[in-house]
C-alpha cells in the first residue's frame, strides 16, 4: 500500500500555496504571490524526486543491481 502521508503532506503544501498566493494577490503584490508559487512548486518537486530516488533503491535492491 503507497504512503498516503506523503500524499496528503504534498496536497497540504499546495493548499497553503494557493491560499498564500490569492491573499498576496489580493494586496496587490502579485509578483511576490508567483515567487511564493514557484518556491512551492520547487518544494513539491523535490519531494517527487526523493520518492523517484527510493523508488530506483528499491527496484535495485530487488533486483539485486
Amino acid at each position: 500500500m503507497p504512503n498516503v502521508d506523503v500524499i496528503f503532506q504534498i496536497a497540504g503544501i499546495g493548499i497553503l500555496i494557493a491560499i498564500f498566493s490569492i491573499v498576496l494577490e489580493q494586496a496587490q503584490k502579485k509578483e511576490q504571490g508567483q515567487m511564493l508559487t514557484l518556491g512551492g512548486v520547487v518544494v513539491i518537486l523535490l519531494i517527487v524526486l526523493n520518492l523517484i530516488a527510493d523508488l530506483f533503491e528499491t527496484i535495485k535492491t530487488i533486483f539485486h543491481l
